[in-house]
């Protein structure tokens, strides 16, 4: 399910965070010179924002039905997380790159490399932190599954952006950091360049993942394949239900619709159908708080 409290409290761990990285990282960035300090800076800058945008897009999910917009803007938050994703490939990897390009032709000495050092570890710090409150929320939700596994079939678009981001954080200042000793140790700025390089692909890298997944959503994807067939074991076990022919579902941010075919009898009486159809949807939204609309369609065939 999208939109949990989770959800925002992962989001803001990941806010504070960057917003203590961001001018850190702009200080040493100034103070030595180096194109993977600034690199990094640019990316904590625009993770900020990201965030911010997250944030944005789950109160505007959060808004009531509308004869324009009759089943909500639960996915709203889909186009936010998009836009985000965006962002990353562009304002942190894009960037990235064509600083680590400049640096490769221009390649200059890093001034006060210890600062940059002490810069990133202390940043490393705050974004483990930060990665273990996402990782913790994570943690309630995919069970079994592996991090791979969940990344593909979660639903959470926020939780994904956010994984991404802080997993690419964190990976971008270890590459930052053995690029930085590297110059350090062999007098040879052009580590630094090719540690930028390799912040801004792991960036774009990150951000393509993340637009891949969020892009089903936008699309319209069903609920996860587990909960899926739940609500299908749910109502093929019901009394009033003879058969069940089809059963769609299709996630609406942190809404669920579900669209059901199924047989309920022969020659019932159109007031017993109603009743039964009723009984059905009401336990149905009881055992599955999420499905905000339902829609059956009483059939005796497929």
């Amino acid at each position: 399910m999208s939109g949990t409290s989770g959800s925002v409290r992962a989001i803001l761990y990941a806010l504070g965070a960057n917003i203590g990285i961001f001018f850190a990282k702009a200080v040493a960035a100034v103070m030595t010179g180096s194109g993977a300090m600034f690199a990094e800076a640019v990316h904590s800058l625009a993770d900020c924002g990201n965030q911010g945008l997250l944030l944005l897009g789950m109160k505007r999910a959060r808004r009531p039905p509308t004869p324009d917009y009759p089943l909500g803007y639960g996915k709203e938050v889909y186009f936010w997380s998009f836009l985000v994703a965006l962002m990353l490939f562009s304002v942190g990897g894009a960037f990235s790159v064509y600083e680590g390009i400049h640096k490769l032709l221009n390649p200059e000495p890093i001034e006060s490399p210890m600062i940059a050092v002490g810069v990133l570890v202390f940043s490393l710090a705050l974004e483990w932190w930060s990665l273990r409150a996402c990782l913790q929320e994570v943690n309630r939700t995919r069970g079994a599954q592996s991090l791979w596994r969940w990344f593909r079939d979660s639903r959470d678009s926020e939780m994904i952006v956010v994984f991404g981001e802080q997993l690419a954080a964190l990976l971008g200042l270890a590459a930052a950091l053995v690029a930085i000793v590297l110059s350090l140790v062999t007098h040879d700025p052009i580590y630094d360049a090719l540690g930028t390089l390799a912040i801004g692909v792991l960036l774009i890298v990150v951000a393509v993942f993340v637009a891949i997944e969020v892009k089903a959503l936008l699309i319209g994807q069903s609920v996860a394949p587990e909960r899926r067939e739940a609500i299908r074991a749910f109502l093929e076990a019901r009394p009033e239900v003879r058969k069940v022919f089809n059963v769609i579902t299709l996630q609406m941010g942190p809404d669920v619709m579900v669209a059901v075919q199924a047989c309920l009898g022969d020659d019932l009486p159109s007031a017993e159908l109603v009743r039964r159809i009723n009984a059905i949807e009401a336990d149905l939204r009881a055992q599955f708080p999420d499905v905000r609309w339902s829609f059956f369609e009483p059939d005796d065939s497929d």
